[in-house]
């Protein structure tokens, strides 16, 4: 069913998390249109009162808001609000999913909403909570062309590179596979921090050095020397839990694809040691620990 989508006039955010509250601040300050939020937690909603963002019930929320943005911990929560919209939503509206969550429920969810004529984009986010406060964020987005049109405005008051992936479904592939490529090359800058330090050469001269090779990334720059070479593992950043999450969407890809990824199952087996461990609420690098407990 294709309809054509309402003028953006009024928008709505639900999940103010580590990464939501900062991108719905910024949708406020910098999109000029009336903003409608909800979150379990009074308290950022009192800090955003000071952008002009008014709570609303999610009943609310869905009966006023021409585009809907959803940034939420996993697929369950995403299914359970999505419950919760559904039966106010009309023809023409919106909803754009910026959690991440698995692919086969992003299309389930765009495949159901298009029938009724609403438009639907998965749009993940990627980088890091120092992004989303600067508004640097990088957004997947799977999405059809109209879709995609409609949105990006939106999503670039809180994002510096906006990509369209595909139809629905692809943002969240995309975002899924650059986690887990950055868990295994976190997991791989612990064992070289290791191997580094049992033959002379401590972290703090291993990394900057390697910066200023071909074995420089954005992992080392970020995950390495930010995180793993002061040894800070912070609580309320990308935690171990988190990532777990993240890395059994990659998983179920790869069964449902029959391709063998040893270095992912490797990577899920450590950060399982890692939650065993008691880290289970701390930044994922923290693995650094399993993998070189020095």
């Amino acid at each position: 069913m294709q309809t054509a989508l309402r003028p953006i006039a009024t928008l709505g955010f639900i999940g103010l998390g580590v990464m939501g509250e900062p991108m719905c601040g910024h949708l406020a300050r910098r999109f000029g249109r009336k903003v409608l939020a909800h979150d379990l937690r009074p308290e950022p909603l009192a800090r955003l009162a000071a952008d002009g963002v008014v709570a609303a019930s999610i009943a609310e929320l869905a009966r006023q808001a021409d585009l809907i943005l959803l940034s939420l911990p996993d697929g369950r929560a995403v299914q359970s609000v999505l419950a919760a919209l559904e039966p106010h939503l009309q023809a023409g509206q919106c909803v754009v999913d910026t959690s991440t969550s698995p692919v086969a429920l992003a299309r389930a969810i765009g495949a159901r909403l298009a029938a009724r004529g609403i438009g639907f984009a998965d749009a993940p986010v990627a980088r890091t909570r120092e992004a989303a406060a600067k508004g640097e964020l990088s957004i997947m987005v799977g999405a059809t062309d109209a879709v995609f049109a409609h949105i990006r405005p939106v999503l670039e008051t809180m994002g510096t590179d906006v990509t369209h992936c595909g139809p629905v479904g692809t943002g969240q592939v995309v975002k899924i596979l650059n986690n887990m490529l950055v868990f295994q090359n976190t997991h791989a800058l612990a064992e070289a921090i290791a191997l580094g330090r049992r033959n002379g050469v401590p972290p703090d001269v291993l990394l900057p050095t390697i910066a200023k090779g071909s074995g420089d990334s954005f992992a080392l720059r970020s995950h390495g020397m930010k995180s793993m070479l002061p040894c800070v593992f912070p609580e309320r950043a990308f935690s171990v839990r988190y990532a777990m999450k993240d890395l059994s969407y990659a998983l179920e890809l790869a069964h449902e694809a029959g391709v063998s990824v040893p270095g992912a199952e490797l990577a899920m087996q450590r950060l399982r040691a890692a939650e065993a461990a008691g880290h289970g609420d701390e930044y994922h690098p923290v693995v650094l620990r399993q993998i070189d407990p020095a």
